[in-house]
């Protein structure tokens, strides 16, 4: 069959070819209809590459993730309680995020292990096999809240300083004295970031949650600022040592990108309050926090649905 696909009226048997259609030669056309032609097919390769950038950054949707901020672990192990437990839900597509900070004292069942402090479920984990603390501490985490859990994003504190130092230190802002710190606003190296994110003093955990999440929204809103940008290689290669996560590489930038833009303003914090728990003492004399499920269950629920 001829393939040639071009009408040439000169040719004596053009009427007669089949499969051909009335198109000029490219040669014939005239310089600005290829022009125009050319940069409509520009504009439909942007528009595919621009459509598949959208699809990567915006799907799929909510995402739900476990923070645990492992605290003094044995070393050359990962074997320590999670004394920062945070519940993240980010929602790519609408550039919102959720976080409910969860005491570390809450007594809960742990499964295998009984009822006891839910910041040990990692530390039993750990201990019976490396990489198994996060498994387990996701397993108790959904069945006492109630919510699936897609990832787990664990963090070495004692590796923190290291990134803050990175960043060339954060800044964060205190409406009132905290943490031994004045009202007002304060640019912290890393070692006093972790400090100020350890410190119960003068006060109890509940405020060492909201010290944590402050310093959270800082570090996030640091990283958006341009300068911050050039410390890229270094922030990369400090956070690679600190964090350890399950969730796929390619997948990272997305939620990264996600929570960034939340930190503009989608990103709302919520904390299991002194009035959702109530003090009580084991029988082994160990300070615990008993939960009021009736009031912590609906709120979670809601904050997991951003």
């Amino acid at each position: 069959m001829n393939t040639n696909l071009y009408y040439n009226p000169s040719d004596p048997q053009a009427d007669t070819k089949p499969n051909w259609r009335y198109e000029p030669h490219p040669e014939h056309v005239p310089a600005p209809e290829r022009r125009r032609r050319r940069r409509f097919r520009f504009l439909k390769f942007l528009f595919s590459i621009l459509l598949l950038l959208a699809a990567y950054f915006l799907l799929p949707g909510r995402q739900t993730i476990l923070i645990l901020g492992i605290d003094r672990a044995f070393e050359g192990t990962s074997i320590g309680r999670s004394d920062t437990n945070i519940l993240l839900a980010i929602n790519p597509l609408t550039g919102k995020a959720n976080a409910v900070s969860i005491p570390r004292d809450l007594w809960v069942p742990i499964p295998g292990y009984n009822e006891n402090r839910i910041n040990t479920a990692h530390f039993f984990g750990e201990g019976e096999a490396p990489g198994n603390g996060p498994t387990l501490a996701v397993t108790t985490f959904e069945q006492n809240f109630n919510t699936d859990i897609d990832h787990y994003l664990r963090i070495q504190l004692e590796k923190f300083p290291a990134v803050v130092d990175a960043l060339g230190g954060v800044e964060i802002q205190l409406e009132r004295q905290m943490a031994g710190y004045p009202a007002g606003t304060h640019l912290l190296n890393g070692e006093q970031a972790l400090a100020f994110v350890r410190s119960r003093a003068g006060s109890d955990d509940f405020s060492r949650m909201a010290q944590g999440q402050i310093f959270l929204i800082a570090l996030m809103q640091r990283l958006m600022q341009p300068d911050s940008w050039f410390r890229l290689p270094q922030l990369v290669a400090a956070s690679a040592q600190m964090i350890d996560t399950d969730i796929p590489l390619w997948h990272q930038p997305r939620l990264a990108a996600a929570l960034l833009r939340a930190s503009l303003g989608g990103l709302q914090f919520e904390t299991i309050n002194r009035e959702m728990v109530t003090p009580w003492v084991t029988d082994l004399g160990a300070q615990v926090l008993l939960p009021n499920w009736e009031a912590i269950l609906p709120m979670v629920t809601r904050q997991m649905k951003p």
